[in-house]
């Protein structure tokens, strides 16, 4: 099987016509709606079980929070102070779990949190809730580092009142390929996923849930699908879904913000983590991809769903204040910000009246055969995964044992003349699927696209195997191009699209219209808010 143009192995993503092939040939076990990291984690884990499941997503694969995250696979450290002890063992746990198996996707990151004088928490409440944290991860990873190791770890940190710091270990992610890998590994199990295909309504059957009213977004056409049971794993949009059903709203929709800087204008080896100096809301900054990524707002998000999120003029101030604050010497400014994102976390509504204080668990419901999960941590999927299921196995009439199975299958050697780091790559993004999707590449291939870690056959290789429907599904999911690289990356779309497109078969008037949609795209979800660019 060659990689580029060969047969598709098991756990590709075959034509779509096989696919909708499939939509209505059968009763299915399990229909899940969302293609995010919660509805990925359904489907593997329900297909590890042998059950027949389809997945559909009515916009790209990861197109919603799954790829607008903080990009942490953390423990849950801030829970700690909320008193949510069930949410940071669960999420420590999980967290050692997907760093053993996912090496290269899920990576460690070491954390420096400043020590302060006159500043919350303060060192020993911190240290404190750091030991905590290390005893249900089994281990010992904390310690605290006096002022001059602080300067040396951290270059240019210096807070008001800076004495020292807190180290610790947590880890990071790729969080849209994360997504995708868990649906390889669900596909290879013998799921059906399918992005841009809208579930437009419920089929009820004697007053439960029999099944799907189906739309292709690409097509139009329409699909009437049989299903044992549905999940509505549809994250933000959970609530909509479940009004079939009678059911009263859930969520508190919060908004997440985040910029990305280039790591030459910001260079950190650590993630430094601080409470913010005008609310105290935990902020931190991380070397991300060959950027520096700083996060996180935390904000009631009442614009319509279906739009996507975007930043507004004063998160960005805020969290330009923030950085400013901890890098004085730094005077990071507006000019200096590659690209921005935004993504709608689907919180759970437990009245708090501060955002960032409402509580990250997650809720698994049965409504009359509807099976909501929502709410969360990206951290948790399998966990979320299997109370699911174990809700749903009644209406399958299927047996549901919870697993400690690995939820990915070995990665597949690669060309020992290749570098590590590009077989660390190939190998932490395609799994057991690299060695044969990679197997034509050459050295042009392996090299990195200037200012990223990204290499340019991850281009080619996703326009072939990976549903690339539309060019922001290539160059903000696929890859991360879109968010790495001055104005989405639109100074390299001849090469782009001399890689690419022998395997989309576009036309040219096709690759105009993708082009002016992604411009357009960038330009406003992806950039600063036009007030913030007027005299950069």
């Amino acid at each position: 099987m060659e990689g580029l143009n060969g047969a598709l192995p098991p756990g590709s993503i075959p034509p779509r016509a096989q696919a909708l092939a499939r939509l209505t040939a059968q009763e299915w076990d399990l229909a899940v709606i969302g293609g995010g990291i919660t509805g990925a984690g359904v489907a593997q884990q329900a297909a590890a079980q042998g059950w027949r499941v389809l997945l559909v997503e009515q916009r790209d694969f990861a197109w919603g929070t799954s790829s607008r995250s903080s990009k942490l696979v953390h423990g849950g450290l801030r829970y700690l102070k909320e008193g949510d002890l069930k949410t940071t063992l669960h999420s420590v746990r999980e967290r050692n779990r997907l760093l053993q198996e996912a090496p290269g996707l899920v990576e460690p990151q070491s954390f420096l949190f400043a020590d302060c004088a006159g500043r919350k928490p303060g060192r020993w409440l911190m240290q404190t809730g750091l030991a905590l944290y290390d005893l249900m991860a089994g281990q010992r990873s904390h310690f605290h580092a006096d002022l001059a190791t602080t300067q040396m770890l951290a270059p240019g940190l210096a807070p008001p009142g800076l004495r020292g710091a807190l180290v610790f270990q947590d880890a990071k992610t790729d969080d849209a390929r994360l997504v995708l890998r868990v649906l390889q590994e669900a596909r290879r199990l013998g799921a059906t996923t399918l992005n841009y295909m809208a579930a437009s309504g419920l089929r009820l059957e004697q007053g439960r849930v029999a099944g799907l009213e189906l739309q292709d977004a690409l097509e139009g056409q329409r699909y009437t699908v049989r299903a044992r049971c549905v999940v509505n794993a549809t994250g933000a949009w959970a609530d909509r879904l479940r009004t079939g059903t009678g059911a009263r709203p859930l969520l508190r929709p919060l908004r997440g913000s985040h910029l990305v800087v280039p790591f030459w204008r910001l260079p950190v080896a650590q993630s430094i983590s601080f409470m913010h100096p005008q609310d105290g809301r935990p902020v931190f900054l991380y070397p991300w991809e060959g950027a520096t990524l700083i996060g996180t707002t935390d904000l009631d998000h009442r614009e319509p769903l279906d739009a996507e999120a975007r930043i507004t003029a004063a998160e960005v101030d805020y969290l330009l204040d923030a950085v400013n604050d901890q890098f004085p010497a730094t005077h990071l400014r507006p000019a200096d910000v590659v690209a921005c994102y935004a993504g709608v976390r689907p919180v759970l509504d437990d009245g708090q009246k501060d955002a960032s204080k409402a509580t990250r668990d997650h809720v698994v419901r049965d409504e009359a055969g509807l099976i909501t999960l929502t709410g969360g941590k990206l951290t948790t999927f399998r966990l979320m995964a299997q109370d699911a299921l174990a809700l749903a196995a009644p209406h399958v009439g299927q047996p549901f044992a919870r697993s400690d199975a690995p939820l990915f299958t070995p990665a597949s050697p690669l060309d020992p003349r290749w570098s590590p780091a590009v077989r660390q790559r190939l190998q932490a993004r395609y799994g057991s699927l690299a060695a044969n999707l990679c197997a034509s590449a050459n050295s042009d291939d392996l090299e990195c696209i200037p200012g990223t870690q990204t290499l340019w056959i991850e281009l080619p290789l996703a326009a072939r195997h990976e549903a690339v429907e539309h060019l922001d599904d290539l160059l903000l999911r696929r890859t991360r191009l879109g968010i790495l690289l001055a104005q989405g990356a639109l100074e390299h779309l001849p090469r782009i699209r001399a890689l690419c497109a022998p395997h989309l078969g576009w036309s040219d008037a096709r690759w105009e219209a993708e082009i002016a949609r992604y411009r357009e795209l960038i330009h406003t979800h992806y950039q600063l808010p036009d007030s913030r660019r007027i005299g950069l």
